[in-house]
């Protein structure tokens, strides 16, 4: 089995700049040892779905310890067979053009 999801997630009660909010969940992500790309409005992770799950719950665990209101939004894929999908969907679009 393969999930790959995009999700956003900060806090909403820290002010104009969550960068530093931000970066302690990527610290979460990388740490979990799953393939994963950083993107401007969001990060991509793959992996089977209790891992890829337990890094959302990580990630919001994190952020809940000092932030009283979070916002995130996850968009999720999945599919029995595929690997390296992080790279290999982009790939395939890009192969068409």
């Amino acid at each position: 089995m393969n999930l790959l999801i995009d999700f956003s997630m900060f806090p909403l009660d820290k002010g104009e700049s969550v960068s530093p909010y931000v970066a302690r969940l990527l610290r979460v992500i990388r740490e979990s040892g799953l393939p994963h790309k950083l993107g401007p409005m969001g990060t991509t992770i793959e992996g089977e779905w209790h891992q890829v799950m337990a890094v959302v719950t990580h990630c919001f665990e994190e952020l809940s310890k000092d932030c009283d209101r979070v916002y995130f939004a996850i968009k999720g894929d999945y599919r029995k067979k595929g690997k390296n999908r992080i790279t290999a969907k982009v790939e395939s679009v890009e192969k068409q053009l």
